[in-house]
């Protein structure tokens, strides 16, 4: 593959955590519709993480100890890895054994700090490829 495929992976549990939260929002004025969508949105977007933090993983060996990038990628991995923890802990929250329940104020407010976590994770990794040029093929496209 001539292009690292955590970035084309990175959109799915990035969508799916955002409207998790937008949904955990509105479902204070809602309800029980607006709420089981976000905690299906929660599990998708856990289940997509995987794949997506695989391949960061897999992009992460490939960089030198000694690379001025490798401080702001380890810091990516930790913010992305506590975005998940925070939705992992929000989904645990509405859980009764394998039912979502209406999440209460610990669950919403999981929620509302792992979408934080998520941006400042995104921040860092925009940072990464328009700074570092992390990915960023060095020679011209046909070649």
């Amino acid at each position: 593959m001539r292009h690292p495929l955590h970035p084309a992976l990175v959109h799915f549990p990035i969508a799916c955590w955002s409207l998790a939260t937008a949904a955990d929002l509105a479902s204070l004025v809602w309800g029980e519709p607006v709420w089981r969508f976000a905690g299906v949105l929660l599990v998708a977007g856990i289940g997509f993480s995987i794949p997506a933090m695989l391949a960061g993983f897999l992009e992460l060996m490939k960089i030198t100890e000694d690379s001025p990038a490798i401080k702001d990628v380890n810091r990516h991995m930790i913010v992305v890895m506590s975005a998940l923890a925070f939705y992992t802990a929000s989904l645990l929250l509405r859980l009764h054994g394998t039912h979502l329940t209406e999440p209460g104020l610990p669950a919403i407010g999981s929620s509302v700090l792992g979408f934080l976590f998520l941006c400042a994770a995104g921040w860092l990794g925009g940072k990464l490829v328009y700074g570092h040029r992390l990915g960023v093929s060095h020679t011209p496209p046909g070649q």
